[in-house]
C-alpha cells in the first residue's frame, strides 16, 4: 500500500504542476486551448488528490505517523512540489 501511495503522491504532484502550467502559461496565450485542456487535467488532478488523501489516511497507522506528521502530509498536497518532499522524507522506505 505504501508503494501505491508513493506513486500516487508523485502523480498528484505532477498533475498539480501541469494544472498550474496550464493556467499560467497557456491561458494568457491561447484561451481556447486552455478551455480544452482544463477538464481532462482538472479531472485527473481531482481523482489523484482524492486518492492521495484517502491513501494517506489508510497508511497513517502502518507508517507510525503522529497527528502532526499526518497534518504535514495532508498540507503538502496543497503546496506545489509538496508531495515530492513527502515522497522523499516520509516514504523513503517504500
Amino acid at each position: 500500500m505504501t508503494k501505491i501511495f508513493k506513486y500516487t503522491a508523485i502523480s498528484e504532484g505532477i498533475s498539480y504542476l501541469v494544472l498550474l502550467a496550464n493556467m499560467l502559461f497557456i491561458k494568457p496565450n491561447n484561451f481556447d486551448l486552455y478551455k480544452q485542456l482544463l477538464f481532462p487535467i482538472g479531472m485527473a488532478h481531482g481523482v489523484l488528490f482524492i486518492a492521495y488523501v484517502i491513501l494517506a489516511t489508510l497508511i497513517m497507522k502502518s507508517q507510525n505517523w503522529s497527528w502532526k506528521d499526518f497534518g504535514i502530509v495532508q498540507l503538502a498536497s496543497f503546496i506545489p512540489f509538496g508531495t515530492f518532499y513527502i515522497e522523499k522524507k516520509y516514504l523513503k522506505n517504500a
